[in-house]
């Protein structure tokens, strides 16, 4: 891969990157900051990429790699940025259940429905077993029903 590819490509991904970012992190700079450590990181390590097909996938590893080494680092907790519901009121309600989600469960929730990666991916992703994206998924969507449904 040339340089230009490989900038072509983290351009590509620059979206989708700062939105997972900032899910984990919460904060604008650590986000921003997470990203370029990443994108470093990625460069230096550019020749341990077997399939440039797989490039967004890899770079996405990495960045959930270095947020949550950022989370460990500063011990913090982590945010949702969804598209709008129907209301303010529902958007929040929506963004507090999720934030309320075991981090291994919201990981899956927003890579699934927010950044809209198929189970197959999440799994590459996250580098765990299909199996465990599914129960995952269906574990978030039992717990946000509960969550949602005692605040009405």
């Amino acid at each position: 891969m040339t340089k230009e590819q490989f900038t072509d490509q983290v351009l590509d991904s620059e979206q989708i990157l700062y939105k997972i970012a900032m899910s984990m992190l919460r904060n604008e700079a650590d986000a921003e900051d997470a990203m370029q450590t990443a994108v470093l990181k990625a460069y230096e390590k550019l020749a341990t990429l077997k399939h440039e097909e797989y490039f967004r996938t890899w770079l996405i590893r990495i960045l959930i790699n270095v947020c949550r080494s950022q989370l460990r680092q500063q011990k913090l907790s982590s945010d949702f940025k969804e598209e709008p519901a129907a209301s303010p009121q529902e958007a929040v309600e929506v963004r507090a259940a999720v934030e309320s989600l075991p981090l291994k469960i919201r990981q899956v929730v927003i890579l699934y429905y927010s950044q809209q990666f198929t189970t197959k991916e999440i799994a590459e992703i996250l580098r765990i077993p299909k199996g465990t994206v599914l129960s995952r998924l269906d574990k978030g969507r039992k717990l946000l029903k509960i969550e949602l449904d005692s605040d009405n």
